[in-house]
């Protein structure tokens, strides 16, 4: 069975027992929880989102620490591995964890604070930095810049523009002035396109050297300081190192956290089922003794789990009824072959409580249909090679993730084996390789042991629209049996059995035409006998389904008319038909493509230079061709499910079980013996 029977039960204990029953239900993850379901005016429920915003915190704060960890204490070898996989700790571990996690909150709390120093300490520097850019123009300044004058005198330091000459700007400063003005013009760098100033002049003449000033365009520095330049920049400097040792300090500090690097694994995830459980705690009914559960289990475990919570804890465990408009969650139970295609179903939508589940014949089609779309057999082994050792390196992967690189690792086989069937190895580079580099002329070395699909195009297409016919029969041979399940005859004989016989008797009517014999290049001769039975069993068909198919129309006329634009329909399934030469393109597309990365591989000949050539162009050749034909396979397959094969029985509309468990993000429990 596909879909697993599921339970609804409720559980009453008393509240002493209430924290003991929820870590054995979140240790074990077998029910569905729904306390809303549960109203009444006496039940009350405790308000725990303060606590669990700290337990959400610090599994953020325990996050950013390990993330911090991966820059300052890498693991060895981490980088060796392509995909992250959890960490395996013993349940005994993990329990025991609950007098350590505080310790270990604070110093992962210290290590981000460390962080947050060094960046501290960076963005101090990085303004120093910029101050001692300011100032590096005015280090042959003596004086501070804040510098104003005295009684007598008025000091201006500032910058002009550079296009000036030193004596045009001497003279623009002194125009109007007596000869023998007191002013002194210190000129101490051209930078940057401005020219650096100190000016000391008596008072008497400031008010027209100021004038001069302004017309030449002085500017006050946009930097200053109380101090003399070179030594503000001399202590900023010494500022500068201090931070950067203290930042190597700090690094090497967080460094040394490295070993702690598993027990933050462990504590990042206690925090985040803490944080689940008190999220629950929060919508539980309760009085001031009793607490009540409601939920969903799979009918198998709805025992086992009472006995265990009676004898235990002495709960009340009692089987519900399903409400009339309450939706079961669904659980899906295939062989283990087909569990890697279920999350492509479960993408449009899980099936409903009984309804057929289509994951082990969808399987079929879609591994099939995907390795005729690839369909080179080099492409396979590299994607079932590759995919295999990836699951035999990392046994601990993320669920979806396993099941897709599963899935693909299936694809790849089937296309390995239709790549045979058509005689494809990277295209034709056996052949290729062979007449470039050791002058063979040969016949084809690796022949099809079907036949090639480039050769013979019409041949692969009719097998498409075969394979694709058999894809539609499949679908509507579900919903027939649906149908019949239903205990619905007349439906099953006006809306399933009335289709198959129109298409079969447009098929058989097809196959000795001229038309079909101008596709194919061959012709059928059938016998008078089944010649007639065709036109009788599309004849036959159109009837029943012109007369039956408006049939809850007590009015005739509208009856047949509906009957009438349901044949009509007969072109929606020669459009789904036609969808198949899909399979023809892709197969086609993948092997033209990879003929022509062998063919401008080969173009520079033999020798050296030639095999270094070609296997440049053969590597990123290949690479890109299967890159792109995967995706367009993948696309391709689910399409072909989705819209051809779906639309025949399928409507979706289950949703998933979402069982009350932990939350592991990086561990996984492993049970000790």
């Amino acid at each position: 069975m596909a879909i697993v029977k599921m339970q609804k039960i409720s559980i009453a204990a008393a509240k002493k027992h209430r924290k003991a029953i929820l870590e054995q239900l979140q240790d074990m993850g077998l029910m569905e929880l729904h306390e809303e379901q549960i109203e009444d005016v006496d039940l009350e429920r405790m308000d725990t989102q303060a606590a669990r915003n700290n337990f959400e915190r610090a599994a953020q704060t325990l996050d950013m620490a390990l993330k911090l960890l991966k820059e300052y204490a890498p693991e060895k070898n981490a980088g060796l591995s392509l995909f992250s996989e959890k960490k395996l700790i013993p349940r005994s571990d993990f329990q025991a964890h609950d007098s350590r996690a505080s310790g270990l909150l604070t110093k992962a709390q210290k290590l981000v604070n460390l962080e947050k120093e060094i960046h501290e300490l960076g963005a101090a520097n990085l303004k120093d930095r910029a101050t001692i850019s300011g100032l590096t123009p005015w280090m042959s300044l003596d004086i501070p810049m804040s510098t104003r004058g005295t009684a007598k005198t008025e000091v201006f330091i500032g910058t002009f523009p550079e296009d000036q000459s030193d004596e045009a700007l001497i003279a623009g400063l002194t125009a109007d002035l007596p000869a023998d003005a007191p002013l002194d013009v210190n000129i101490l760098a051209r930078e940057n396109r401005m020219v650096y100033v100190c000016l000391i002049a008596a008072k008497s003449i400031s008010e027209t050297l100021t004038e001069n000033m302004r017309q030449m365009g002085f500017a006050r520095p946009a930097v200053s300081c109380r101090r003399i330049p070179g030594d503000k920049i001399k202590s900023l400097e010494e500022s500068i190192e201090r931070r950067k040792r203290k930042i190597e300090e700090n690094k090497k500090e967080m460094a040394s956290y490295g070993s702690l690097r598993r027990d933050f694994y462990i504590s990042a995830d206690y925090y985040r089922s803490r944080a689940l459980k008190y999220e629950l705690l929060g919508k539980i009914p309760q009085t001031r003794h009793i607490f009540f559960l409601q939920g969903w289990v799979t009918d198998q475990s709805a025992e086992p789990l009472a006995r265990l919570l009676s004898e235990k804890y002495g709960a009340l465990v009692q089987r519900e009824e399903r409400n009339q408009d309450e939706l079961e969650p669904t659980v899906l139970e295939n062989p283990r072959i087909a569990r890697p295609v279920e999350p492509i179903l479960a993408s449009y939508g899980l099936p409903t409580h009984g309804r057929f589940d289509p994951t082990k014949i969808m399987t079929f089609f879609y591994v099939i249909f995907f390795g005729m779309m690839l369909s080179d057999a080099g492409y396979g082994i590299l994607v079932s090679l590759g995919t295999g050792l990836i699951l035999l390196r990392h046994r601990r992967l993320e669920e979806g993730l396993r099941r897709m690189l599963q899935l693909f690792f299936m694809c790849g086989l089937s296309t390995t084996f239709w790549g045979f069937m058509y005689g494809g190895f990277f295209g034709n580079a056996i052949d290729t390789v062979a007449s470039t580099f050791f002058g063979y002329q040969g016949d084809a070395i690796l022949k099809p042991l079907w036949f090639e699909p480039l050769k013979d195009p019409m041949r692969l297409l009719i097998w498409c629209m075969l394979f694709g016919l058999i894809h539609l029969y499949t679908g509507l041979a579900i919903k027939g049996y649906e149908t019949l399940k239903a205990h619905d005859v007349v439906g099953f004989i006006s809306d399933i059995l009335s289709w198959f016989m129109m298409l079969t008797g447009l098929v058989l009517m097809l196959l000795p035409s001229d038309l079909y014999g101008s596709i194919a290049g061959t012709a059928y001769q059938f016998p008078a006998w089944l010649v007639a039975f065709s036109k009788i069993l599309a004849g036959g068909g159109a009837l029943i389904i012109l007369v039956m198919s408006g049939r809850s129309k007590k009015n005739w006329a509208l009856r047949i008319a509906l009957g009438a634009y349901d044949i009509y329909g007969v072109t929606g399934w020669l459009s789904d038909l036609l969808s198949y030469s899909r399979l023809l393109a892709l197969g086609l597309a993948t092997g033209v493509i990879a003929n022509v990365i062998n063919l401008m591989a080969s173009m520079v000949g033999g020798g050296p230079l030639g095999l270094i050539l070609f296997a440049v162009v053969f590597i990123l050749g290949h690479s890109l061709n299967i890159g792109i034909n995967l995706l367009g396979a993948y696309v391709h397959t689910n399409r072909l499910q989705y819209v051809e094969f779906f639309s025949k029985f399928y409507d979706g509309g289950g949703r998933a079980f979402q069982p009350f468990g932990r939350q592991y993000k990086y561990i996984q429990i492993k049970e000790d013996k």
